[in-house]
Formats: structure tokens, C-alpha cells, sequence
């Protein structure tokens, strides 16, 4: 980023995330009550600031208790980038462990009929992909509109490749078993997704991870903010590898 460029980012406002040029970083807060928003001269500075506001502002409540390591639920309603279709719930999903594996977080956000809803947990002690899944299993426990079509994003080509591509029900049919033998990986979490999805309709779609999407973007703030939390619980299938 050249000298005396600027990328913003927006804790509390319309639309959370960061924004490369004030004039849409502006949008987001301008008459927004409480508005929560700073400049900085990189987009690592700005993420690093977005994490500690997720992790520390007054939005965060306790766990609901339904799923271990789960954090967060908030609902708020606001304009989004863009409009979801009518009758679809859609929903974006990140997760990440920090060492890969370490310490691992995932966040998801929701929208369905003008309301959103953000869910997010962590572990102690876990993986990039393994966390990339429960923030999907979580999104798809939580749904609240289970007779509604859902439209899923991730940047995980690892979770949207398995099933789009049909590569988990194929590991589960050879015992998970790859093509050529091997074990394939996280057969615990393969196994709840696939589960999740035979009583639902969800369409997964890959997104480019950090190129500006700010329901991306907002996945992985909660994602790190959570990794970074005390306490944390154990991925116990995991640890017992």
C-alpha cells in the first residue's frame, strides 16, 4: 500500500468489515448509532483491531450451551452487501486455527427475512479444515429455518469441494477411505456435515477468502477473536490422534 493510503476498518455499523476507500467505509457508519470505525495505514493493523473489538465489545454473550466451544449468538438487522433472495436463508462461514494446528476459532453469519445472526466458538487445540467444518456444522445445527433452501458461502475449496464434488460421501461409502487408500481426514466432522445435510437443502459456494467481502471478512474477525479466547474447550477426536 503506497504512503498516505488508508484502509478502514468498521466494528459497529451497517455493514462490519474493511473497506479500502472512505467513501464506502463512510456509508457504514455515517447516522449509524454508536458507530465504531478507525483508519490504518494497513490491512493487517485494521484486522488485528476488528479481532479485539469482536473479542472485547458489548455484543458478546455467553455460550448457549447447545454445541461445545460455541460463543456467540447475536441478532441485529441492516442492510447487507447483497440483497439475500426471498425465502432463502444465506449464510457465510470462515475458520482457522493459528499454528495450524493451535488454537482455532470459526465464525458464521446469517441472514434470512432483514434479521442476521452471528454465531461463533473455538478450540484449544485443533486445525485449519477441521475448523473451516464446524463453522458450517454449527451454521447448520443452529438453522432456525430448517424448511428453507440455504445458500452457503466459504472459502474453504477443502469443505465446498467435498461436497460439492461428491468427495465425502465417497470417503464415507469406502469407510473413510480415500481413492488410492489413504485415511481421509476429520471423518468425525464429514460425518455430522453429511448428516446435517440429508434433512436440508443448502447450495455451498466457494468464496474468495479476504478480497473485501465483508460477511467474509466478518466470519473471520469472530474466527480469530475466538481462537484467541481463554479456556478454550478441547476438539476432543483431535487430541485423541
Amino acid at each position: 500500500m503506497t504512503a498516505g493510503k488508508k484502509v478502514y476498518a468498521v466494528a459497529v455499523g451497517r455493514e462490519p468489515g474493511i473497506y479500502h476507500d472512505w467513501p464506502t467505509a463512510r456509508a457504514q457508519v455515517e447516522g449509524f448509532p454508536g458507530a465504531r470505525y478507525k483508519g490504518f495505514p494497513r490491512r493487517d493493523e485494521a484486522r488485528a483491531w476488528l479481532a479485539e473489538a469482536a473479542a472485547s465489545g458489548p455484543s458478546r454473550r455467553p455460550s448457549q450451551g447447545r454445541l461445545p466451544g460455541l460463543a456467540r449468538r447475536r441478532v441485529v438487522s441492516g442492510a447487507e452487501p447483497e440483497a439475500p433472495v426471498d425465502g432463502m436463508v444465506t449464510i457465510y462461514t470462515d475458520g482457522g486455527a493459528q499454528g495450524n494446528p493451535g488454537p482455532g476459532g470459526y465464525g458464521v453469519v446469517e441472514l434470512y427475512n432483514g434479521q442476521r445472526r452471528e454465531l461463533a466458538g473455538g478450540f484449544r487445540l485443533t486445525t485449519n479444515n477441521r475448523m473451516e467444518l464446524m463453522a458450517c456444522i454449527v451454521a447448520l445445527s443452529e438453522l432456525e429455518q430448517r424448511d428453507k433452501p440455504v445458500r452457503l458461502y466459504s472459502d474453504s475449496s477443502y469443505v465446498v469441494n467435498g461436497i460439492r464434488k461428491g468427495w465425502a460421501q465417497s470417503w464415507r461409502r469406502r469407510g473413510w477411505r480415500k481413492s488410492d487408500g489413504r485415511p481421509a481426514l476429520n471423518p468425525d466432522l464429514w460425518a455430522r456435515l453429511l448428516d446435517l445435510l440429508a434433512g436440508l437443502t443448502v447450495d455451498f459456494h466457494w468464496v474468495r477468502g479476504h478480497a473485501g467481502n465483508p460477511l467474509n471478512e466478518r466470519c473471520d474477525q469472530l474466527a480469530v477473536a475466538n481462537a484467541r479466547r481463554p479456556d478454550l474447550p478441547a476438539d476432543l477426536e483431535y487430541e485423541k490422534t
